[in-house]
């Protein structure tokens, strides 16, 4: 080591002792004292600087993302179980994907911490989530995990009334029928709706806890293009009972074609956009046996029918087995069909059914110069036939697809 005493002896000798006894240091001595106390500090800071330079600086927490069901989980619930969150950091992206390659929608929340699904996940599925999450410094990290939902022992199905690609009347209501009594109301209408194109306001009403159809205001106008969207795969319809259904079925409304059955006037007048287009001579109800008042829509058509009185309650009444040109238009028994088995004469003069709406014709169904013939040919599923002035009721809106006798008002409270 450098010292400040060697340096003195070496800056003094040979020479003399100056005044006192004491040699005086000279400049270099002194510049050599000064060199070696900065030398001193130096090597101190030295020592300092490289303990600091040998540890750890403390270091940001990375932004982690968490994704609950956990790796591996297996019977997984379809709503509610799945939860993707950073505590540290935002999520900047997500991606669930499924074994049956079922869209997964879902939204980040406005402040990054976290993302839900928007819907309920499918029954019996496997699922794969990717998460990202970042920091404000550029920091990233992803996050993975992947379950299975569960299986449910016990289905709830619900049957429609319109085929793909089908082409019905203006009056046409969509109505759904479930297998198995719904208890959550609010879950099966989110995963049930009806659009138009062009756009209309389509409601959905409830009859029961099984049935549920969907209708807009006003008669739909001619070419709209409808569609039922079923989500119903892994909506809990009501305690331990899933939905399975996951499709899209569209239609087409044809021309407009409604009709006024007339009880007093013994006709049936048909309409084409608003106009009257033809007035058939009918036959309705008799004294004993009214047509019920009110719209109904043409549920079924069926060239040559079975009648029997016994399946609608009236006993012995008829037997009927090669009925013609028959259109249902109730689920309790109202048609419109072909007769051949009364005179011409009774047609737009005398009511002589069992509540039907009767028009001449000929049996077998093979005379297309008859009314009936002609009515059958030129109507469609999802026409409306009115029926005015019986002493009878109304209709009851869920006897067939009558829910146009139903208030908007008291339809979409439903």
């Amino acid at each position: 080591m450098f010292t400040a005493q060697a340096a003195d002896a070496a800056t003094t000798k040979g020479r003399s002792p100056g005044p006192g006894g004491r040699a005086r240091r000279s400049r270099t001595g002194l510049l050599a004292l000064a060199l070696g106390a900065v030398l001193l500090g130096a090597t101190a800071c030295g020592a300092s600087a490289g303990a600091q330079s040998g540890g750890s600086a403390p270091q940001t927490p990375r932004p982690v993302a968490s994704i609950l069901p956990k790796d591996g989980a297996t019977g997984v619930g379809t709503s509610g179980a799945l939860r993707v969150s950073a505590a540290k950091g935002k999520l900047t992206k997500v991606t669930v994907a499924s074994s049956d390659r079922a869209p997964v929608d879902g939204a980040i929340s406005a402040d990054g911490r976290s993302w839900t699904p928007a819907g309920v996940l499918h029954t019996g599925t496997r699922y794969t989530v990717s998460a990202t999450a970042a920091d404000a410094a550029g920091h990233t990290s992803v996050r993975r995990s992947s379950f299975t939902t569960l299986t449910p022992t016990a289905t709830n199905i619900g049957n429609f009334n319109v085929a793909p690609a089908a082409t019905y009347g203006v009056g046409m209501e969509v109505s759904v029928n479930f297998t198995k009594p719904v208890a959550d109301r609010a879950a099966v209408d989110r995963a049930v709706t009806v659009t138009a194109d062009p756009q209309v306001d389509v409601r959905g009403h409830w009859f029961g806890k099984q049935r549920l159809d969907f209708r807009p205001e006003n008669y739909w106008a001619p070419g709209t293009k409808v569609t039922l969207h079923l989500r119903l795969n892994g909506v809990q319809t009501s305690a331990g009972v899933y939905g399975q259904q996951s499709k899209d079925v569209s239609f087409t409304i044809g021309r407009s074609q409604t009709s006024v059955a007339d009880n007093k006037a013994h006709t049936l007048t048909v309409h084409r956009d608003g106009k009257v287009y033809k007035t058939l001579p009918a036959s309705l109800g008799d004294t004993k046996n009214t047509t019920y008042n009110g719209k109904m829509v043409i549920m079924e058509k069926t060239r040559v029918a079975s009648f029997d009185s016994r399946t609608v309650g009236l006993g012995n009444a008829y037997n009927i087995p090669d009925v013609p040109h028959a259109m249902r238009m109730t689920t309790s028994g109202t048609f419109t069909h072909g007769n051949y088995w009364q005179p011409p004469s009774v047609f737009g003069r005398e009511n002589t059914s069992h509540g039907c709406v009767g028009l001449r014709d000929a049996k077998g169904a093979n005379d297309p110069s008859t009314p009936a013939a002609w009515f059958f040919d030129n109507s469609l599923i999802g026409d409306v036939i009115e029926v005015v002035n019986s002493p009878d009721k109304t209709v009851a809106p869920d006897n067939g697809w009558s829910g146009w006798n139903m208030p908007w008002s008291q339809w979409t409270a439903g």
